[in-house]
């Protein structure tokens, strides 16, 4: 057997307890580092969690917002056709070229027709008369 030094045995026990507590140490860094990884799990989840709902409601957003677009795009068609049925700027100014030509203001209504014809009547039965 090999010679021992006694200065080695009586470090032994003292190594040991060394050891042993670098060991606790150690054990109690990896306890907190595995609590702090949990922790951080479930952080994630509740995140992920989160981003899906929040997902959802954008998608039912998107949806709701693609239905309102397509309802616009049906008033502008009508809207568009209604359009198409007004009338022209041409066709207005061929219309004030007529109504111009014709003078309307100088038209005379029934009853000043029939005064005039009575009038006239008047006249020649005056005349023959004479």
């Amino acid at each position: 057997m090999p010679e021992q030094d006694p200065s080695s045995t009586i470090n032994q026990p003292s190594m040991m307890n060394e050891l042993i507590s670098r060991i606790r140490i150690l054990e109690r860094s990896h306890q907190n580092s595995r609590e702090k990884i949990l922790l951080i799990n479930q952080n994630m989840i509740e995140e992920y969690k989160d981003i899906i709902e929040e997902m959802r409601s954008i998608k039912t957003e998107v949806k709701e917002t693609k239905k309102d677009i397509l309802k616009m795009q049906e008033t502008f068609k009508k809207f568009i056709d209604e359009m198409n049925s007004f009338v022209r700027k041409e066709e207005i100014k061929v219309l004030e070229k007529y109504i111009n030509m014709w003078n309307p203001m100088n038209f005379v209504t029934e009853e000043e027709v029939l005064n005039l014809i009575k009038k006239k009547r008047k006249n020649v039965k005056k005349r023959r008369t004479n």
